[in-house]
This record gives structure tokens, C-alpha cells and sequence, in this order.
């Protein structure tokens, strides 16, 4: 949620905060403000509800405003509604807060996350004669920032740290002090925050795309930690105050990736990277033919020993894990239970000793899922993360990581990133069934041929989309769709209908196919859209049979199968045809249409695809 942006060098830097927030656009905002210091002068505070072209029309982009150091945000409302009282920057002073201008304040900052006592906290400063004018939590923390720095007449960094012992919560937050001009401070627990290096100058934000257009020198900073940072220099400190080191990362991913490259927006761009990231992925992860899992640190005895495997996520995460479920117990024979990660950390479960947690995020920050990897490690349970994003919390705190490469996404709506958790966990899947001696080499080297088909199948995928948006354009104006499919085809279905409903904010459910009967069929009715997924060999006639139901009932059928099944044709209306693949792998493929579905119904509809509302790319609270 929200995105945060600091810089602090030699050119002016409302132009540069204003950039790094348009790169952050996708994480989710209502609201956006920025302030600026030129020298010793106080900052000015500009801030304004809505899109972000509101804020950089008022400021010329930020050349009305003079300063090399500044700091910015957009805000995904949690305590308070959308408002430019309550947008960030927040002031420890007892203004408006609503206003433009220069502002007296000590302490001046903005911040990501939940502050979960802010109400007591409020009480305390409340009592000390502080006052609010916001509803935000965010204005609690920098007042009381401001208050323990007066209290105690202690420098910036002792200041937040005691701020910090009395907080229960998750925050990035970044202040900058009245009277240490050129140098802004910051503090991480749960939320993400990267900090960048060039010469003379130095960022700061929420995820990498802000920043990636002037450096590539990246820390990482860590939870309970803080730093200080000026231009082109950047010291850590522990929650003790100490100075602490901390390690120097080069992003390898160009700023030209997190660019649309020419594509009218950032999903399509996303859709059409997907033969190449999964290939990538794949080629890290099988080599000469056979799977390496070395770079993960999972040795063969580990994958040996496992009897339990619980795959925890969120969203389209979570359709990876169910997929990866059947493939994973078919092909291995281990059991496995996927969870939603907001439920699994709450379950009041007996969990097998011997078993793997393997937590799927793109992000690698997503709240839920951090906090269930914390509580299999508490419980002494080996972890494994797939996450894209090196460094991220949850690549830093897993026993174990395998790395997608899909690189910057930016669109809300996963594509490629789904994609290559997807063939992550096939690959999982075929090498712990060798492992465990339930394939012989000869199995295990068909599944990899059938894995390595899968690029140049979505490659083919893509050149039916112009059929897609013609059938996208005829039902942009349904109230409901419902996705249904059995087994794997299930698992598809549920991304399927994730796909549609978030962009194109179209009433649309997945159901397991035989489950129609138990009382959904009743809202089926004239004109009705139902869209099954029949690539299962084993259950292609019941999953038919199921649509038959429908089709009785009113319903208009869509249907996506293999090519080669063209009795299909019989029964539904519109058929898409995907290549062959290796019935456990088909999702890989069979998804693609599904997301040009989605795309190109939320484009029909003139909707804004790649930031639907409501929504944020990395959900970093609960």
C-alpha cells in the first residue's frame, strides 16, 4: 500500500519526488502530497486528493518549488477517508494540515503502514497539549516523534528510536527536522522501504521502479532499523542507536523494464513478456536437462524427508498454491494444504514437524504472508519463499528462496508474475517426485520437455487476442460471470474470474464445476455468461456436463480447451483453442486467454486497467 519517495542531493527535488510517485502509481492511492526544504528555510507542504496529476499540476511538476531535499507520498486511506486533511506529509504542528505553504513545524513526515496503539498514543500527546487535526495515525507518530524530541533534547535518531518502542504496528516512515537541514531520517518495521545512492545524492522509496531511473546501488534496510540519509550518503543505526553496516545491492532489471515499451498499458506489456520471463525462469531452475534446485539451498535429503507441505499466500498467489496443490500431490504424492495467509497465521492447527512452508509473494512484503512465515519459523518448520523481488522481507526471512524472474510488474492485476510462480511450483513438484523415487529418470526428463514447450505455447496463445477482444466487447456490459472447471481446471478458473472482476469490476465467481448443483445454478438465468475451463482429459465430459446444465438454464457458454476437441463446438458458443501441454501443466497456458479476457473487458469498458480502484499492488497491511 501507498508509496513513499525521498531525495536528497544537489538538484531540485520536487520534480524528482513527484517522478518517483508517478512510478509508484500502481501500489494503490486516493490522495498524494509532498514537502520540500531549500536549505534552512521551512518546508512547504503541498497536498491534494485524487490522481497524482492534480498535485503535479499544482506545482508545476514541482518546479514552482525550490529545494533540494524532499520527501512524498500517496496515501491508500486506512484511519481516516480520503481527504487533503488527511494526506500525507503530516506536521507536528498544530495547523490545518489542508493548507500549501511553507510550514513551521519541527518534524515534518509521511508514513506506510498501521500504527495499531495509535489511540492511546493520541490520549497521551492529547494530555501533553498536543492537538489533531487529521484522523490519520500517520499525524500521531510524527507528533510523537516531535515529542520525544523535545522532551529529551536528544539528536533525530534517539528521538525516533524511543518514538519506535512505544509504537505496535508496521511503518516506513521518513521525517526530515526543522534544524538539521539536508538530511532526512528514516525507520522500517513490516513495510518496505529501499534506499539508493548516486554521487551526491541519495532516494528513497517505497519499491525500486521509483528510483531505477538514477541508480542502481540499492540498501535494503531491515526491520526495527533507521538511518540517516543526505546527499549521496547514508549511515544505519539499530533500535540501540548503534551504527550498524549493512550490505550494497545492484538491481539488475533496467529502468527501460518498468517502462510500458510501447503498449497502450502496463498489463498488456506484462502479458506479452510472459513467454520470456518464463523461460528465464525456467532456465535458472533446470539445467542441463535435469531441475537444480542449488541457489535455493534445499538439499535432496531435505525434499526426501518431507511429509506435509503447507503452501500459504494471498490472491492470485493463492491460485498458484491451489494449482501447485494437485500437481504437487499427484506427481509426488505428498500432501498438501494451501491456506490463505490471513488465515493460516490465525488457525489453531496441529502442523506436521517434518513438513515445508513454502509462502508464494511477488512482492516478497505482503503483510499477511510476512506474519505467516514468522509464525511457521516460531514453530520450528522449515520455510521456502517464491518471491520476485530480491531482498524483499520475505526473501530475507525464509530458510530457503527461489526467485521468479519476472521482473518489474506494475500493473495491480499479476500476469507474468503469476506465471512464473506457476512453473516454480511444476518444477517443485518434479523434483521432489524424483527425489522420492515416485518418477524415474526417464519421467522426470518428459515433464521437463513438456515444462520447456511451455513459452512458445503462450507465444502462440497471444496471436488469437484479437478474437478475445471482439468476444471481450460483446459481454463488457454483464452483471455476472461465472468461471467453472474441475480439479486444476478449478485453480484456473479461480485466476480466471480474480482476473475479471478486479479490472473490470464485473460480479464474477470460480466454482468447482460439480458444485454448480449445490445451489449456485439457481442464478443462472437468460444470457448469462459461463466460461469453463476443459482441459483435464480425465474430466473434460463431466466438466461438458456441467455446461450442458447451464446452457439448459439460459446460459451463454464460453469454453477453453485444447485444440483438437472440437466437439466442444456442440455445446458452447465461443471456444478458445490452446496448444497441447502436459495435463498438469495446461494452467500455465490455459490462463492466457483468460487474462486478455479480463484486460480487454476493462479496456471496452474505458477503465483505468492497470490501477483499478480500491486496489493496491503490494498489500502491506492486514
Amino acid at each position: 500500500m501507498c508509496g513513499i519517495v525521498g531525495y536528497v542531493g544537489r538538484k531540485q527535488a520536487a520534480p524528482i519526488v513527484l517522478e518517483g510517485l508517478s512510478k509508484l502509481e500502481y501500489r494503490g492511492y486516493d490522495s498524494a502530497g509532498i514537502a520540500i526544504r531549500d536549505g534552512d528555510k521551512p518546508a512547504v507542504v503541498v497536498k491534494e486528493v485524487g490522481k497524482l496529476i492534480n498535485l503535479s499540476n499544482k506545482t508545476d511538476g514541482g518546479k514552482a518549488i525550490p529545494g533540494t531535499c524532499g520527501i512524498g507520498h500517496t496515501r491508500w486511506a486506512t484511519h481516516g477517508a480520503p481527504s487533503k486533511t488527511n494526506a500525507h506529509p503530516h506536521v507536528s504542528g498544530n495547523c490545518t494540515g489542508s493548507g500549501s505553504g511553507e510550514v513551521e513545524s519541527l518534524v515534518v513526515g509521511v508514513h506506510n503502514g498501521i500504527i495499531e496503539n495509535y489511540g492511546e498514543l493520541k490520549d497521551k500527546l492529547t494530555r501533553k497539549g498536543y492537538q489533531f487535526y487529521s484522523q490519520t495515525d500517520t499525524e500521531v507518530l510524527i507528533k510523537l516523534v516531535d515529542y520525544y524530541y523535545k522532551k529529551y533534547q536528544v539528536g533525530p535518531i534517539d528521538a525516533i528510536a524511543k518514538t519506535l518502542v512505544r509504537v505496535r504496528g508496521s511503518y516506513a516512515l521518513e521525517v526530515m527536522f526543522t534544524d538539521h537541514p539536508g538530511e532526512i531520517y528514516v525507520a522500517r518495521k513490516d513495510s518496505p522501504m529501499i534506499i539508493g545512492l548516486g554521487e551526491d545524492e541519495s532516494f528513497i522509496a517505497s519499491d525500486v521502479p521509483a528510483i531505477l531511473k538514477h541508480t542502481r546501488n540499492v540498501y535494503y534496510i531491515g526491520n526495527l532499523e533507521m538511518a540517516k540519509i543526505s546527499a549521496g550518503n547514508v549511515v544505519f543505526y539499530n533500535l540501540d542507536g548503534d551504527e550498524i553496516e549493512k550490505e550494497q545491492v545492484e538491481i539488475k532489471f533496467s529502468a527501460e523494464a518498468a517502462e510500458k515499451g510501447g503498449f497502450e498499458h502496463f498489463m498488456m506489456k506484462e502479458i506479452h513478456e510472459q513467454p520470456k520471463v518464463v523461460l528465464d525462469t525456467l532456465n535458472k531452475y533446470i539445467v542441463d536437462g535435469k531441475v537444480d534446485l542449488s541457489e535455493t539451498g534445499l538439499s535432496d535429503e531435505d525434499l526426501k524427508n518431507l511429509s506435509q507441505i503447507y503452501i500459504v499466500a494471498c490472491g492470485s498467489a493463492w491460485h498458484v498454491g491451489m494449482e501447485a496443490q494437485y500437481v504437487i500431490e499427484d506427481i509426488a504424492e505428498v500432501p498438501v494444504r494451501c491456506e490463505l495467509a490471513s488465515e493460516f497465521r490465525y488457525r489453531k492447527m496441529s502442523l506436521d514437524k517434518n513438513a515445508l512452508v513454502i509462502v508464494i509473494s511477488q512482492s516478497g512484503e505482503t503483510a499477511d504472508s510476512l506474519a505467516a512465515l514468522r509464525m511457521a519459523k516460531e514453530k520450528g518448520l522449515k520455510t521456502l519463499a517464491i518471491v520476485n523481488v530480491v531482498g524483499s522481507s520475505i526473501a530475507r526471512e525464509a530458510d530457503h528462496v527461489m526467485y521468479t524472474l519476472a521482473g518489474p510488474e506494475i500493473s495491480v492485476a499479476t500476469t507474468k508474475a503469476y506465471s512464473c510462480q506457476l512453473v516454480c511450483g511444476f518444477i517443485l513438484a518434479v523434483k521432489i517426485g524424483l527425489i522420492k523415487g515416485l518418477i524415474d529418470d526417464e519421467k522426470s526428463t518428459y515433464y521437463i520437455n513438456e515444462l520447456m514447450t511451455i513459452p512458445s505455447k503462450i507465444e502462440k496463445c497471444l496471436e488469437d487476442k484479437e478474437r478475445i477482444q471482439w468476444f471481450a466487447s460483446k459481454f463488457a456490459n454483464a452483471k455476472d460471470i461465472f468461471f467453472i472447471g474441475r480439479s486444476i481446471d478449478y485453480a484456473i478458473s479461480l485466476e480466471g474470474s480474480l482476473k475479471m472482476k478486479e479490472i473490470s469490476y464485473i460480479h464474477s465467481e470460480a466454482y468447482a464445476a460439480g458444485e454448480l448443483k449445490h445451489g449456485t445454478i439457481s442464478l443462472i438465468e437468460d444470457g448469462t455468461l459461463v466460461i469453463g475451463s476443459l482441459t483435464q482429459s480425465d474430466l473434460y465430459e463431466k466438466t461438458v456436463s456441467n455446461m450442458v446444465e447451464c446452457k439448459s438454464r439460459g446460459a451463454y457458454l464460453m469454453g477453453v480447451t485444447e485444440y483438437g476437441k472440437y466437439d466442444v463446438e456442440d455445446v458452447c458458443d465461443f471456444v478458445v483453442y490452446i496448444p497441447k501441454v502436459d495435463d498438469h501443466f495446461i494452467g500455465s497456458v490455459a490462463i492466457i486467454p483468460l487474462q486478455l479476457l479480463g484486460y480487454y473487458t476493462s479496456v471496452a469498458k474505458g477503465l483505468d486497467v492497470d490501477k483499478p480502484r480500491n486496489l493496491a499492488k503490494s498489500v502491506t497491511v492486514e
